[in-house]
């Protein structure tokens, strides 16, 4: 079953009433997700002819909660869960076979303490068409004990090892999300204060979501070359650096700011809920010219990714929504219960992480990562191990 409901922008601008009915449609269904169509664009050319919506798995835990990362040997889809609450409990990783009914499971990886965000990785030097030596970096974000850090995982051999633990010798706050440069096979990755107790550690140490003491560093997007050990912050005047991705000519970088729902003015809505772009130099190892791309209207936008056209996809409080290049809402994928915190592009769509539910939609948009992470460039007929 699709629902598909049709906004009149004209009406949008002029009626609050109407605005209520459309979050009331968003907001419909737990098990299903709905599309809120902003532009003919988003029905032809985002969602196609043939769009589907599915739940394909629940679980009693918060299984689906970041990253979203596809390995071509394990044919397995990576996600995070959620941190649960206790230190005893770290957040696991989540693996979905989405070759053999989607079948869950949930792993641990030595050096891999809270993982948050993800990202494929790849040798740095391989060419931008090749799927050779693919690997996970995951977000690690740290608690009391373990430092924030860039992990490296193969999903194939069960091993990792640490990439990145701290700028030049201070430790960063809470790494959140991470994304590779083809080109330069440089990692951008971003730095936010979601888990930190800000002084106040005595009384929070068993409250959820606070697990990381006192900032000693900036809140900041930061560039780190693997071969050479080089770490630059390269952009600054977040609230809450979250999300992070390049658009597919690798001509900018788009970064959330999740100040909006972040300690110590949580759920302050006068704090930021917005998509920040950023031009990258011609060496691709700096970022300038920051702009307002977008902001959300419904809680805050958190994982983002791009397809192959420029069109931007960010997981918000009622769904995915979708943007224009030039930051125009195209239309939203949307699901009630907590809305989405991330989701991932697969060959003919993306999975949606909806915290204990897992939908897969089925789109005629493409993914900017697709091909490489699915070793696809010279299988044209299909995927697979």
């Amino acid at each position: 079953m699709v629902n598909i409901t049709q906004v009149d922008l004209l009406r949008l601008a002029t009626s609050i009433p109407y605005a209520q009915q459309l979050q009331s449609i968003a907001n419909a269904s737990t098990d299903q997700i709905s599309f809120l169509s902003y532009s003919d664009y988003f029905m032809t050319d985002i969602l196609g002819p043939n769009v589907t919506q599915e739940l394909v798995a629940h679980t009693d835990w918060v299984a689906f909660h970041e990253a979203g990362i596809y390995n071509i040997a394990t044919g397995k889809l990576y996600a995070t869960s959620n941190w649960a609450g206790s230190l005893d409990n770290p957040v696991n990783v989540t693996a979905i076979d989405i070759h053999n009914n989607n079948t869950i499971e949930s792993i641990r990886y030595e050096h891999l303490a809270e993982a948050n965000g993800g990202a494929a990785f790849y040798p740095v030097g391989s060419p931008a068409n090749s799927s050779e030596g693919q690997q996970i970096v995951f977000c690690d974000e740290g608690d009391f004990t373990n430092p924030a850090q860039l992990v490296l995982v193969d999903p194939a051999t069960n091993s990792s090892r640490v990439l990145l633990n701290s700028f030049l010798g201070r430790n960063y706050t809470s790494i959140n999300d991470v994304v590779q440069h083809y080109g330069t096979g440089d990692i951008f990755f971003t730095d936010v204060p979601w888990f930190v107790a800000h002084g106040l550690e005595p009384l929070l140490t068993k409250v959820s979501r606070f697990f990381r003491p006192e900032p000693v560093i900036r809140y900041q997007a930061y560039r780190f070359e693997p071969k050479t050990g080089v770490v630059q912050a390269v952009a600054d005047g977040f609230n809450a650096p979250n999300g992070i991705e390049f658009s597919p000519d690798f001509k900018h970088v788009y970064i959330t700011d999740t100040g909006s729902h972040t300690f110590p003015n949580k759920d302050n809505l006068t704090d930021p809920a917005t998509i920040y772009r950023f031009d990258i130099t011609d060496d691709g190892k700096r970022l300038h010219n920051r702009q307002v791309f977008a902001y959300s209207d419904v809680g805050f936008p958190d994982g983002i990714h791009t397809d192959t056209n420029g069109n931007v996809f960010s997981g918000c409080g009622d769904g995915v929504h979708v943007w224009s290049p030039e930051g125009v809402l195209l239309g939203k994928l949307a699901v009630a219960n907590g809305g989405v915190n991330n989701f991932a592009f697969v060959p003919g769509g993306l999975y949606v992480f909806n915290a204990n539910n897992l939908f897969k939609v089925t789109l005629k948009a493409e993914g900017r990562t697709v091909k490489r992470d699915f070793g696809l460039y010279d299988k044209p007929a299909g995927y697979g191990r």
